[in-house]
C-alpha cells in the first residue's frame, strides 16, 4: 500500500493576517501546497488528506479538487474543537484551534497506512518527499518514526520571529529530544531564542523540525493517550496547543522506540508573515526559471 501525504491547512494564520493556505504564488495561481502535493506524486505517495476547517471547505475543494481528479486520490477531514475530546467539555471560551497533534489525531480513521505530514504554508522540496516516501516504504513500524530535518539557518524569516521544534541527537542519528522553542530571530549575529528558555542562543547549523514527519497509524492511538493528559493539564488554558514535538518527545521517551532525523538537501521556504510572500514568489520563480518545475503545474 502506498503511502498517505497528510497536509495540515486548518491554522488560523493569525501573523500573517489573511489564509496563506490559499494563497496563489505561482505563474498559474499554484499554492505552496500545489508544488508538495506535485512533488509528493512524483516520490509516489498515493493519496492525499487536508486537515481543514469546515467553514471553508467548499473553497477549499473548488480550488483542489478541478486540478487533482484523476492524479491522486485525495480526502478531506476537519479540525473541530470537540474532536476527540473524550470527556472533557471545552471551555465556552475557546476558539483556537488545538494544535498540530491535534489536527494529526482528527485523521484517525481516513489513514491506516504509513503516512507523512506537512504544514500547508511551507515548501519543502523533491529530496524531502522523495526520502520520506523511502524511509515509510521501507522501515516506519510502530516502533520507529522518523523527521525530515532542516538547519536552522534556512528556516528563519527575516521580518519577525519563528517557532521552531529544534532537535537533539544521539550517534545513531535519533531523536532524544525534540523541544519547541518559541520567538526565535536573528540578534547580532547570534540566533536568539526569546521564551525564557535555556540556552539563549542557538547554532546556525541546529537541526531543527519544519514539521515534515513520518508515523505509522499507531501514533493515532498513542497521540489520543497523550491529549487526553494535556486536555487534564492544560485544557482550560484559553491559547494552549497540543503540538507534534509533544507527541514525538513522549514517543522516543518510551523504551524501544525511536525517531530517526531525516537530513535533506533540499531547499525550505515558507510564509509566516506578509512580508514574506515576495521572498517566496521569487523562490519558486527561480525553481521555474531553472526547470525544476514546469510553468503550468497541472497542465
Amino acid at each position: 500500500m502506498k503511502p498517505s501525504l497528510l497536509i495540515l491547512a486548518a491554522g488560523m494564520a493569525s501573523r500573517y493576517g489573511g489564509m496563506k493556505q490559499i494563497e496563489s504564488f505561482g505563474p498559474e495561481g499554484e499554492t505552496i501546497m500545489d508544488y508538495s502535493i506535485y512533488d509528493a506524486i512524483r516520490a509516489g505517495f498515493g493519496k492525499i488528506v487536508f486537515v481543514i476547517r469546515e467553514d471553508f471547505a467548499e473553497q477549499f475543494k473548488a480550488i483542489f479538487e478541478p486540478k487533482l481528479n484523476g492524479k491522486i486520490e485525495t480526502e478531506y477531514v476537519y479540525q473541530h474543537l470537540d474532536a476527540h475530546l473524550e470527556n472533557f467539555a471545552r471551555p465556552d471560551t475557546r476558539t483556537k484551534p488545538w494544535g498540530t497533534a491535534h489536527a494529526v489525531l482528527c485523521a484517525q480513521g481516513v489513514i491506516n497506512e504509513p503516512f507523512a505530514v506537512i504544514n500547508a504554508d511551507d515548501f519543502y522540496g523533491f529530496d524531502a518527499f522523495v526520502k520520506a516516501y523511502d524511509f515509510l516504504t521501507t522501515s516506519c513500524n510502530d516502533n520507529c518514526y522518523a523527521i525530515v530535518a532542516y538547519e536552522l539557518s534556512q528556516t528563519l524569516s527575516s521580518h519577525g520571529t519563528v517557532n521552531r521544534g529544534v532537535c537533539a541527537l544521539n550517534e545513531f542519528g535519533h531523536l532524544v529530544e525534540v523541544r519547541e522553542r518559541l520567538n526565535i530571530a536573528k540578534a547580532d549575529g547570534f540566533v536568539k531564542c526569546d521564551d525564557g528558555q535555556l540556552p539563549e542562543t542557538l547554532s546556525l547549523d541546529t537541526m531543527v523540525s519544519m514539521n515534515f514527519w513520518c508515523f505509522n497509524p499507531s501514533v493515532f492511538g498513542f497521540s489520543q493517550q497523550l491529549f487526553n493528559e494535556f486536555l487534564a493539564s492544560y485544557g482550560t488554558v484559553e491559547k494552549s496547543e497540543f503540538f507534534i514535538p509533544i507527541v514525538a518527545d513522549q514517543f522516543i521517551k518510551d523504551e524501544a522506540c525511536s525517531i530517526e532525523v531525516i537530513p535533506t538537501s533540499a531547499i525550505w521556504f515558507g510564509v509566516t508573515y506578509k512580508q514574506d510572500a515576495p521572498a517566496v514568489k521569487q523562490s519558486i520563480d527561480d525553481l521555474l526559471s531553472t526547470g525544476v518545475y514546469p510553468s503550468g503545474l497541472w497542465k
